[in-house]
Formats: C-alpha cells, structure tokens, sequence
C-alpha cells in the first residue's frame, strides 16, 4: 500500500483509522432581521424607557435583539464597526465547544416503497360487484303513512335455489333466488302468542306461566319481530330456525327431494311431541311446545310437512339462534337469561342442555357460534371472545377484541379466524393460532357495524353497516402458517339501500343495512336493510 514516507507514524494510523470521528459542521447563525439593518422602521428603533430597561437586565440574552442597539443611520457609508463582535464571536466558539452535537443521517426512502404493493381489484375477481335482483316485500299500502317492513335477518338454503328472510311484522318468507317470487309466508309473531302452541307440557311450570302472561300484556301493544333466523346448513335437513319475542320456531321449508323429506320428517319427529326435558337446568329455562300444522301445499312434491313444526319458550327475549355445521345441534342466546342465556338444543332427540352453570363476565352475551370443525363454541359478550371447549368443559382462549360494543362475529369455514364487527365501528381479525389480541383491525365504516361474514366457498368477506354501505374484501387463507392472511378491500356497494330514522338536524343516527349473507355456491351477496328492501348483488 502507499505511504508516505516524510509522516509520522501517529498520524498514519490517525489517518487510516476507520472510526476516526467525523467531521460535523456548526450550525449556521440565523440570519440579521429588522433590527440589523442600517434603516429600520420606527417600530424596531426603542425610546428612553426601553433603553433603561434593556440597561437593567444582566443577561443580554434576555434582551429582544441581545447586545445590539437598533440605530438609524442616513447611509450605509455612516454606519462604523460593530463594537460587540469581538464578544459575540467569542460566545459563539464557547458554545460550539462546550454544546455536544449529533451528526443526523438522512435516510433517502423512497415513500412508494413503505406502502405495500395490493394487486388491482380486477384480478382479485369474482366478487359482487352490481345490484341485480331487488325483491319486494309484500305490505299494507292501503294507508298513505305506511312503510314496508324493516328486514332484520336474512338466511339461505345450502343449495342456493332459496332464501328466507326475517321481518319487523312478524312474518318469515321463503323467496326464490332466480326468479325472485314469494314461495311462502309465516306468521311467527302471531304463532308464538296463540293458542295454536300446545303448552300442556309447561302446565306446572309457575315461571313460565308468569312469563306467558307478561308477554301476551306487551303483545297487545307491539308486534314482536324475526330478529335472527338460519336455514340449517346440512343439504339434507329442510329446516329454518327463526327467532321470534321469546320462541324460537322450528319450520319445515318443504323443499327437498323423496330422500331428503323422509330424513327431514326424521329429524323433527321427536321435537313435534313436546318433549320432556331430561336435563333439570334446562328443563327450568326452557320448554319444547308442538304445534298444530295446517294442511299446505308444499314447494316440493315430495314434502311430507311444511310450516311451523315446534317452537322452544324461553323466560327472556331471543336475539339469536344458529346452527352447527352438521345440522342436527343448535344454540339460542338470551341475553338476560344469566346463567342460561346460552342453551344448546338437539334436534333428533328434542332436548336442551345449559354448558354453563353461572352467568358470562364481562356484561351479557351478544353473538354466539360454533366452530366448524372442533367441539368448540365462541361466546362473545360486549369487549372480549372467550371459546369454550365442550368436550372437556373447560375455557381455551380469550380474545381481547379492544371494541366497546360488539355486535356481530363469524368464523372462517378452516376454523382457524375469526372476525368481529362492534358497534363503534371498527372489525377486527383474530389469528387462532397467532395470538389472543387481534390480527388486524379493519376501520372502513362511518357508523355502526351490523353484520359481518366469511364466504363459505371463496375467498371473501362483507360488512354491513348502519352508514348504508356493504364493504366487500379479499381475504385469502393460507395452509401454510407461515403466511400471513391477505385481506385486501376491493369493493364498496353504495346507493342500495336508505337510511331509516336519520336525523334531520345533524344526519345522525338512522338504521342502514341490518345484515348480509353470502350466496353459498355463488361469489353473489343478499343484503337486507331498514327500509325494507332485499337486494341481490352479483359479480358482473
């Protein structure tokens, strides 16, 4: 290597030195003002009293200009030699020296690169897109101040070929897909406060007598509405279950084949003799009732029963039923029930059972599910998810959604995600197997959340809300833990539905769309809203 050869050796190693100290500039001093100049304005220039008064500060620092004395002078040629500029440099090398500085670096990032790169929507497809189909709910238009109903819930059949839908009068309707035309109407409001329910099983319960009673009182006055409903998701069985007041109704669609009608009448068999409850706990918070089928034509040649088959009474309002994957369980939640507030119900045997012996912490039960694969259930109540094994009966997890209010959850078809949608109007993914606390919290609506849904099949996922909009995401699920999932937003549904009680001073409040459900065969999406309109969207 080079060297010189007239050099001492300290300074070669001071000069090839890696970590010799860098050199770091002084900061510039800040450039001269009004003050400074030769001519400033008579604003700048101080009288006698401000001039006693600088003189009698000690510091000049606390003086406006420091040591300088604005002056006025005719020309540029009559100004002389500064007489503190000697002490003002000096005071600037002290406080070079004895002030510590700090070399910044500056990083040249490009900000393209710190937003992550999201494929075009285009080829994230199929997804709903376009409104298609708009169905029509029949009401009275005879008075000029009549609205149609609010359509609360909204379910439909594993094949695709039918829905259901759950309304603010009372009534559930069975819809064709394709065509759009109103197949069926039950009144379950009407069913649940009659006679038509035998109640000779319940003749010794005092509760449940008390309770009737209440009910019939606050019947007169309104018009208990279908507020949760889910056809039963095994193709074989033809049953929906609607939540209505304090029932829930068990109602053969009369849809299926020769096959499928002889294991649907099965199935509901032991539900229509008013069974006896084996199980004391449930026995006291609920009770099986049959119920007297009328003669009707079914949508099917081989129907062997359609209409309402059974209904189950419980003490306290129903705001939820659903169904296990596999059809033959399913659960209702009543929120202040409190110990029994969460019942799970067997339909080939027609008994109940209470999984918890004392009432949910953290404020009432608000959405319960099931797992699709594991003997799981997923209790969620106003801030957190717990997830109960029922098999060994004992807690598993609990996730700390950090929402105020929750209002909605589902869980992925791999079991493995879950989503929850709040009120405050956040939703918010949760990795199973990654963490208690959430993936991903998702903050795309303006008002409320309503419901919130994975695609059975395809890679997507919806959210309604009270601000009138569906969001549509791609949401990919990968077999390999090691990926993250890949959500992505790649449509906004707008301008189907109206807003229902909205405010008129500020345009707060109102109820938009109530909820959504996913074609199950189809990349489609029904939505349903308070204004009483059900809309198909389709990708196109």
């Amino acid at each position: 290597a080079p060297r010189m050869i007239w050099a001492a050796e300290d300074e070669d190693e001071l000069f090839l030195r890696k970590n010799r100290p860098m050199h770091i500039a002084a900061p510039k001093p800040p450039p001269p003002g009004h003050a400074e100049s030769y001519n400033p304005s008579e604003e700048y220039l101080p009288d006698g009293e401000e001039l006693e008064e600088w003189k009698g500060l000690e510091n000049s620092k606390d003086r406006p200009h420091g040591l300088l004395v604005p002056k006025k002078f005719s020309s540029l040629r009559a100004v002389g030699a500064y007489e503190f500029s000697v002490r003002e440099r000096f005071e600037r090398c002290l406080d070079l020296y004895l002030c510590p500085r700090l070399m910044k670096r500056r990083l040249n990032i490009d900000p393209e690169s710190l937003v992550p790169s999201l494929p075009k929507a285009s080829d994230l497809r199929p997804f709903p897109t376009a409104q298609c189909i708009q169905y029509d709910t029949p009401y009275d238009k005879s008075s000029p101040d009549s609205k149609p109903p609010m359509i609360r819930c909204i379910s439909a059949s594993p094949d695709g070929q039918f829905f259901a839908s759950g309304a603010s009068d009372g009534y559930v309707r069975v819809w064709e897909v394709a065509t759009g035309r109103l197949l069926k109407s039950w009144n379950i409001a009407e069913l649940v406060g009659t006679d038509a329910v035998n109640d000779a099983a319940s003749a010794g319960d005092a509760n449940m007598e008390e309770t009737k009673k209440d009910e019939e009182c606050s019947k007169k006055k309104t018009i208990p509405p279908v507020v949760s409903m889910q056809w039963n998701p095994n193709p074989t069985h033809h049953v929906l279950l609607a939540a209505c007041g304090n029932c829930a109704v068990l109602i053969a669609t009369g849809t299926g084949n020769a096959d499928d009608s002889l294991v649907t009448e099965a199935l509901l068999s032991p539900s229509t003799m008013s069974p006896k409850q084996t199980n004391p706990k449930a026995a006291k918070a609920v009770s099986w009732h049959s119920v007297a089928i009328p003669k009707e034509t079914p949508l099917s040649a081989y129907a062997l029963q359609t209409g309402p088959v059974s209904v189950l009474r419980t003490p306290h309002e129903m705001t939820q039923v659903t169904f296990h994957r596999r059809g033959d369980y399913f659960s209702t939640l009543t929120p202040k029930g409190g110990a029994a507030s969460v019942l799970i119900h067997q339909l080939s045997k027609g008994q109940s059972q209470q999984p918890f012996g004392k009432a949910s912490k953290g404020g009432n039960v608000q959405v319960v599910k099931f797992h699709p694969n594991k003997p799981f259930l997923f209790v969620a109540n106003l801030t957190a998810v717990r997830v109960y094994n029922l098999m060994k009966q004992n807690m598993v997890k609990r996730l700390v959604s950090g929402c105020k209010w929750i209002s909605t959850m589902d869980v992925h078809p791999s079991g493995d995600h879950v989503i929850v949608g709040s009120l405050d109007r956040r939703m918010v993914w949760f990795d199973l197997d990654l963490s208690s606390t959430p993936y991903k919290t998702l903050k795309y609506h303006e008002r409320a959340i309503r419901n919130a849904q994975f695609h059975p099949r395809y890679p997507l996922m919806s959210s309604c809300s009270d601000d009138g909009t569906i969001h549509i995401f791609h949401s990919t699920v990968y077999t390999d833990l090691m990926r993250n999932p890949f959500i992505v937003p790649v449509k906004v549904l707008r301008n189907g539905h109206d807003i229902v009680n909205k405010s008129t001073i500020n345009g707060a409040g109102g109820l938009g769309v109530l909820s959504c459900e996913f074609h199950p065969t189809q990349p489609w999406l029904f939505s349903v809203g308070a204004d009483g309109k059900i809309i198909l969207y389709q990708d196109i």
